[in-house]
């Protein structure tokens, strides 16, 4: 596999980008290797500027679930740019979006577009806690929530991979204020409720943890936060940037039937483009400027081209069976990686819902944070090398997810099998 061309332009890229990406897990830190430079992308596949053909299961981490430069968006991209790339005003697309999410997305009544997911975890903070008119919020260890000051305490994802469960630049106030629990322990919520019971404004959770590697929700977990939430005027804020119509057409809220106050999106509501958005309860998101006091604004929020990307992907997924279809393929994927695992002896942890999974090097189950950084990194880095060598583009992490999307074939599956039996066997 040749990569003369990639390890140029990473060179090139350390002399004027910190670590030579940016964002931090493609640096291929935790893996080892030079991370490849993408040349273009479609359908399930991927080439890089050395022209390197892989099977593509990262998924732009995740929006690209319909697969790469998808005819029918790039149409509709096109013919949006040709009316301009941004207007800094009002446009309709905005208009059919915000229709469309209060639409599908049972807890969101009014929603506010943004530029990407942090922005959107950022701000729906601010708005809780403005509601509430409290200041400490709880969230997950493992769980990532973008790179706010106020997440970054046991953030998971790239914080996870390299070793670093928070960061400098957080000030000890913020800080003070961010109260870790463990996911799917209800008891250590429960605690931290009964030590600060007038002071919390909300719990923020992905309902199926994307970023500790993928975690599902132990049965009335998410249940039991929400009557938790209702017991102590708390607001339960579900960050479905990842699980947002990925797992269902409603979102993970859908997929388990738990509303919460307010929900964050990103990802696949921006077809492949930048976009973040959040909403919630009518009378929550009424407090937002300018209709109430709580400020956020941003340039960019509401591009058409985003929108137009999202809006046609939406009406994409909104087709009779496509879940169903891909269900199908990932359950025969991640199956197969199983039933590979199991062959060879191999000890390890199979988490998967619908079109998202994730296998860790780790003999016992994952169900939490403690329990993913348990995992044999060394062996992972091991296995990512030969599936990446062998043409299979993985996430370059141990916590990340393997996404399935609508343009794999049914070819596209089977040479991934058939490889990764192969690198299964080299484990050894």
């Amino acid at each position: 596999m040749k990569s003369e061309n990639s390890k140029r332009l990473f060179d090139e890229a350390t002399q004027y980008i910190p670590g030579g990406v940016n964002s931090p897990v493609r640096a291929f830190k935790s893996v080892g290797g030079t991370p490849p430079f993408i040349a273009r992308a479609e359908g399930s596949k991927i080439w890089d500027v050395d022209g390197n053909q892989y099977i593509d299961y990262v998924a732009s981490w995740g929006p690209m679930i319909l697969g790469h430069a998808h005819p029918r968006i790039i149409e509709a991209v096109q013919k949006a740019a040709e009316n301009g790339t941004s207007y800094g005003a009002n446009c309709e697309a905005e208009v059919k979006m915000a229709q469309k999410i209060c639409e599908l997305v049972p807890g969101v009544e009014m929603v506010r577009m943004v530029n990407s997911g942090t922005e959107a975890t950022m701000s729906a903070v601010r708005l809780a806690r403005a509601y509430t008119k409290r200041d400490k919020i709880i969230k997950f260890a493992g769980c990532y929530h973008g790179h706010g000051d106020s997440f970054l305490i046991q953030a998971g994802s790239g914080a996870t991979t390299l070793g670093v469960p928070s960061t400098p630049g957080v000030p000890q106030s913020t800080a003070a204020d961010t109260l870790n629990a463990e996911y799917n322990n209800l008891a250590s919520v429960e605690n931290l409720v009964e030590q600060f019971p007038e002071q919390i404004a909300a719990i923020i959770v992905e309902p199926v943890a994307g970023n500790m590697g993928v975690v599902l929700p132990e049965l009335e977990f998410l249940q039991n936060l929400r009557k938790l939430a209702d017991q102590y005027n708390i607001l339960l804020i579900f960050d479905e940037v990842i699980t947002g119509f990925r797992v269902a057409l409603g979102g993970a809220q859908a997929y388990f039937d738990v509303k919460p106050d307010l929900t964050t999106l990103g990802k696949i509501i921006g077809g492949g483009l930048p976009v973040g958005a959040y909403g919630g309860k009518k009378e929550i998101m009424q407090m937002l400027a300018p209709e109430g006091p709580v400020y956020q604004a941003g340039t960019l929020s509401g591009n058409p081209l985003a929108l137009t990307a999202g809006l046609t992907t939406l009406e994409i997924l909104q087709q009779e069976n496509v879940y169903a279809k891909l269900c199908k393929k990932s359950d025969y994927l991640f199956i197969g990686m199983t039933e590979n695992f199991v062959c060879f002896d191999i000890p390890f942890a199979g988490n998967s819902i619908e079109s998202m999974g994730c296998f860790f090097f780790n003999p016992d189950p994952v169900t939490n944070y403690t329990e993913a950084t348990k995992s044999d990194t060394a062996l992972f880095a091991k296995y990512h090398k030969f599936m990446l060598e062998n043409g299979i583009y993985l996430a370059p992490s141990q916590f990340e997810a393997t996404f399935v999307s609508l343009a794999h074939s049914q070819d596209d599956l089977d040479r991934t099998l058939a490889v990764h039996k192969k690198v299964v066997a080299q484990l050894l």
